[in-house]
């Protein structure tokens, strides 16, 4: 059974930080590209930021340049999101998920996701 668990969310004061995980399972983790998307009340999700297969690159939104970094553990089938200096604006529910078939440029392209977590909350307060 193919799985992808976020974890870590929360309710942080401005300016705080988290680190985020998501724990996959049941494929071959290697060979998929995985990535954070975010989804705020009333919005469309959008991508955070990428980290392709085998970390051979990274990729994140211009919003969270320079905050976020996107990390992978390939022994613990496990790829990480540390957010620093946090800002309201970032309060969204966060989503992991894997894809197949990317290998560069645009990552933010929903269809090109095969697989998808739950979402954990993320919650920034001022």
């Amino acid at each position: 059974e193919v799985q992808l668990v976020e974890s870590g969310g929360g309710v942080v004061q401005v300016g705080g930080s988290l680190r985020l995980s998501c724990a996959a399972s049941g494929f071959t983790f290697d060979d998929y590209a995985i990535a954070w998307f975010r989804q705020a009340p009333g919005k469309e999700r959008e991508g955070v930021s990428c980290i392709s297969s085998g970390a051979a690159g990274t990729d994140y939104a211009n919003s969270v340049k320079g905050r976020f970094t996107i990390s992978s553990d390939n022994a613990k089938n496990t790829v990480y999101l540390q957010m620093n200096s946090l800002k309201p604006e970032d309060t969204a529910v966060y989503y992991c998920a894997a894809s197949r078939a990317y290998s560069g440029g645009d990552y933010t392209a929903r269809r090109a996701y095969d697989f998808w977590g739950q979402g954990t909350q993320v919650t920034v307060s001022s």
